[in-house]
């Protein structure tokens, strides 16, 4: 086991030093990490172990990176979002703490992204331009880099930005926990249904042409069905395959965007949740760039994307141009009507209090929260809903089996 000689920083923004024993130093920095410090320096003080970690360690994970094409998971970015907003924090020059980033970074390659953005950076380059290079990060994220080396205030933002995806992280992990029983619920649902149809009903049907009886017509009625999908599945799975990509080439046009985003906030119930959830985003996106030091326009241009909804874009727009012309964000988005009156007064009382960064920030928790409690509601109910209609059609396949014996039964009596 070799011994290390690190400098690093902690989670508080503390220097700090010392030595840690490891047998790599890759374990070595993954000891330092579940102590909540991020290493700027890591130095091998006795013999007998493997290169430097700032040499051959780093050299390998580039390396291996070119081999890895995988998408970089959201909580990967949030992580290296986080340890960078720190060590900017405790002073570490930007080169410095990128160099210590790539270090303490798991992910091939998010770690070859990174690195690649720390010899930019060291080329003159700044952060926002080298992220942008990359290709890997989006309009928001850019912006708000951006604004924070104008304002000086780079921790700060990056801090700001990893609250915000950390937040998104959250709401997406819940909307798919929520939704992962009702989904395990159908699935099993429709394997008993293939098993009983494919398997169970043919040997029956057989049974019975072989003694001359007549099937019942639920009989009957399932086992057509069922020729009819083994006949012509492929022509299903053709029709199915040319609506979807005729349904995504309209959804492509303006036209078809707007009609198909109206259509879902339209919906009974899944439309208010999906009005919710755009707010939700749109307002906790606004506050983060207007926190950050970008101005209403620019924040409302990026706003719009986060929306993910045509309708509520092209809300945004007119209040963004009507901005331009002088006016205040709440009246366009109340004419729009497209928001709801709580959101549009809550944005009029922080525009005349000159809060409105506070004030979205508000709106977007209860709104997050609101998005949460429906989501919770709605699988409440659906789950019982997904158990009553397995319950029935694996009913009316069991009828459909049992009719034919009985009937067998009965004519051997």
């Amino acid at each position: 086991m070799a011994t290390f000689a690190y400098k690093g920083v902690s989670s508080s923004g503390k220097a700090t030093s010392g030595s840690v024993s490891a047998d790599t130093a890759r374990a070595a920095r993954s000891k330092m990490r579940t102590q909540g410090i991020f290493l700027t320096e890591l130095e091998e003080t006795s013999e007998g172990s493997i290169p430097d970690a700032k040499t051959g360690s780093r050299r390998s994970r580039f390396d291996l990176s070119l081999l890895s094409f995988s998408r970089v998971p959201p909580m990967e970015r949030s992580i290296a979002t986080r340890q960078l907003s720190t060590l900017v924090m405790a002073g570490i020059p930007l080169v410095e703490s990128l160099n210590a980033l790539v270090d303490q970074i798991e992910h091939a390659k998010l770690a070859s992204i990174f690195s690649n953005v720390r010899d930019r950076v060291n080329e003159g380059s700044s952060l926002a331009d080298a992220l942008g290079a990359t290709g890997q990060f989006d309009n928001l994220y850019l912006s708000m880099i951006r604004a924070g080396e104008a304002s000086g205030a780079l921790g700060p933002v990056l801090a700001r930005i990893a609250d915000y995806l950390e937040d998104q992280l959250r709401l997406s992990s819940k909307v798919m926990s929520i939704m992962l029983y009702p989904a395990v619920m159908l699935t099993f649902s429709m394997v008993v249904v293939g098993v009983l149809v494919t398997m169970v009903l043919p040997q029956v049907t057989t049974l019975m042409s072989s003694m001359d009886q007549s099937m019942p017509p639920l009989t009957q009625a399932i086992i057509g069905f069922s020729d009819f999908l083994r006949g012509w599945w492929w022509a299903l799975l053709v029709a199915a395959a040319a609506s979807l990509l005729g349904l995504r080439a309209f959804r492509r046009t303006e036209r078809g965007r707007e009609a198909w985003d109206g259509f879902r906030l339209r919906l009974p119930v899944f439309g208010k949740l999906t009005r919710v959830l755009a707010v939700a985003r749109l307002t906790r996106t606004l506050s983060t760039l207007l926190a950050s030091g970008v101005g209403i326009v620019k924040a409302l241009e990026i706003g719009r994307h986060v929306a993910n909804n045509e309708v509520i874009a092209q809300a945004i727009d007119t209040a963004r141009l009507n901005i331009i012309e002088g006016a205040s964000l709440a009246a366009p988005l109340r004419a729009s009507g497209e928001f709801p009156g709580m959101v549009t007064t809550m944005i009029e009382v922080g525009e005349q209090s000159g809060e409105l960064e506070a004030m979205l920030g508000r709106i977007s928790d209860t709104y997050d929260e609101q998005v949460e409690n429906t989501i919770t509601r709605l699988t409440a109910l659906l789950e019982p809903m997904l158990i009553l209609v397995m319950v029935g059609i694996v009913l009316v396949i069991i009828l459909a089996t049992l009719q034919p014996l009985l009937q067998l039964t009965s004519a051997l009596g």
